[in-house]
């Protein structure tokens, strides 16, 4: 939900501030005085892309921000600020951090749904039809696509091991000699898994045993022989506690030296143990390099990682194995994929299911929609085409397109081939309503949507969309006065100045709301006009 827009140097906006109503937004004013310019501030907040020519005149650059309270989201809201320099750079920043166009478009600007006659387009494209039925059902098409994919997924998977397998089993007799080979060296030395690296750890120490040993006993003798660092520092402590009976100083120092004897003494036997278990034997060190030898070959042709060695070596295995039965490994792979197929062809049916039952529903209400707005018979179908097996997609088996009967006596045909631009509109308008919350949008911001509407259709329209507002915070340019007086809040938007002209954006009430309806209603402010418009807002009842 949009909390507040400023807009600053947009086209004939110098600066301009709103405060959407949770509910119903109108803004009103003369046709050219600069509701176009808003609309374009929106879209810059959504993420679509800049215009430096939108830059007001004069100006270095413009600057829209906004402030959103998105559900599950920050308490205190996110600020998203756009600047756009006549030179053509720009610049995103969302809660004061540099962010990117398209970060923009996914997180905040996702929350707002831009409805006019330009901006209707994806109800036009047949990619989005499923989409909006799916949002409808809700948890069961959810569900129901969700095992459709992982099927449609794990039958992909099936058919590149297959395809895998039979290149394989096609080329294992041209390479089979070599894996033999392979196979036949690796086996020859039979490397173990962990062998080397314990090797690597254990050959030095045995390579010098004896240096090893010679050096623990000598560093032990130094230690605790006679008059070693242990009889020294023994005399010492005694030295220490002796002058202590003149000086408790130096008490404390025999303490502490009398630790580092502890310490010594402890070291002392742990060499003494180091130097007992040290083992020389030659012929076992011989076997360890020899050993390490053959393992250090195999390196140098399969490595550089024993790792290496040991996937080369399945590798060739897998091959030879194909070579040798390169049917029964290929059919195995083609049952696997004939099993993958049989089961995405059950999830597909399931998901076709859910989806059949829902179109008539789904249709049937938003048609119920377009009669209320004044659409005659005209009504709304969802039509199904099951497709061939290779234009299966993530979205489903089937295609699903609106189809649209602009009377009862007449074919349905694609809406995208036969609505006007103000049947669109109004269909549109059926849609949101009927979708309610499952649109997964917030905001939504309508132009032009009274395009060609008056009388009765224009009372349906008010209270539709003023049934809309009670479930979207809905912002609104319109020249109809019926929708006008249903608003929560009303904005005026007026042009002044001839040569530099400038467009206001301010809020009205009271007696200058009286008058901007009855501008509305007759294009002039006599006492009669003003009169209908008072009456038509008082029996008005405002969204919240």
């Amino acid at each position: 939900m949009i909390d507040e827009l400023h807009v600053q140097d947009v086209a004939l906006i110098r600066e301009a501030s709103i405060i959407p109503a949770r509910g119903l937004t109108v803004l009103t004013g003369e046709t050219g005085t600069g509701k176009s310019a808003l609309l374009s501030s929106v879209k810059l907040l959504m993420g679509e892309r800049a215009d430096a020519s939108a830059v007001r005149e004069g100006a270095d650059a413009l600057c829209v921000e906004g402030r959103f309270f998105e559900p599950g989201g920050d308490p205190d809201g996110t600020v998203v600020r756009r600047r756009v320099e006549a030179a053509g750079r720009g610049r995103v920043e969302v809660d004061g951090h540099m962010a990117s166009v398209r970060e923009l478009a996914e997180g905040p600007g996702a929350t707002i749904d831009l409805c006019g006659q330009h901006e209707h387009q994806r109800l036009l494209q047949g990619s989005t039809h499923v989409q909006m039925l799916d949002a409808w059902v809700g948890d069961a098409a959810q569900e129901a696509l969700k095992a459709y994919r992982n099927a449609l997924d794990a039958a992909r998977d099936a058919q590149s091991e297959l395809e895998r397998k039979v290149e394989m089993s096609r080329s294992a007799g041209e390479r089979l000699e070599e894996a033999e080979f392979v196979l036949r060296r690796i086996d020859e030395v039979g490397p173990a898994e962990g062998e080397y690296e314990e090797l690597e750890q254990t050959l030095p120490k045995a390579e010098h045993a004896e240096s090893l040993m010679r050096s623990a006993t000598e560093a032990r003798e130094a230690m605790s022989g006679d008059g070693g660092a242990e009889d020294v520092l023994s005399s010492v402590v005694s030295d220490l506690r002796g002058a202590a009976r003149n000086d408790e100083r130096l008490g404390a120092l025999a303490d502490r030296v009398e630790s580092s004897l502890i310490d010594l003494e402890d070291v002392s036997a742990e060499l003494r143990d180091y130097a007992e278990a040290m083992d020389f034997d030659g012929d076992r060190l011989a076997q360890m390099q020899e050993r390490m030898g053959e393992l250090q070959g195999l390196l140098r042709s399969y490595g550089p990682r024993m790792q290496d060695v040991l996937e080369r070596r399945a590798k060739a295995a897998e091959l030879v194995s194909a070579a040798h039965d390169g049917d029964a490994v290929v059919r195995a792979a083609q049952e696997t994929l004939d099993a993958a197929e049989a089961e995405l062809r059950a999830r597909a049916d399931e998901l076709d299911a859910v989806r059949r039952e829902a179109a008539p529903k789904l249709a049937a209400a938003i048609t119920d929609q377009m009669a209320f707005l004044q659409m005659g018979s005209a009504s709304l179908e969802l039509g199904f085409e099951r497709l061939d097996r290779a234009q299966w997609t993530s979205v489903g088996p089937s295609r699903v397109e609106m189809t649209y009967r602009p009377a009862a006596g007449l074919s349905a045909r694609p809406l995208r081939r036969i609505a006007s631009g103000g049947e669109v509109s109004r269909v549109m308008l059926a849609c949101k309503v009927v979708l309610g919350d499952a649109d997964g949008t917030d905001t939504l911001v309508f132009d032009e949507v009274d395009a060609g509407v008056g009388g009765a259709t224009a009372v349906a329209l008010a209270q539709v969309l003023a049934r809309l507002a009670q479930t979207h915070q809905v912002i609104v340019v319109t020249h109809l006065a019926q929708v006008a007086v249903v608003a929560q809040k009303h904005y005026l938007v007026s042009k002044r100045g001839d040569e530099v002209p400038e467009t206001t954006i301010e809020e009205i009430g009271g007696e200058e709301r009286v008058a901007e309806i009855a501008r509305m209603l007759s294009g002039d402010q006599t006492q009669a006009s003003l009169d209908h418009a008072r009456e038509m807002l008082s029996g008005a009842s405002p969204t919240s």
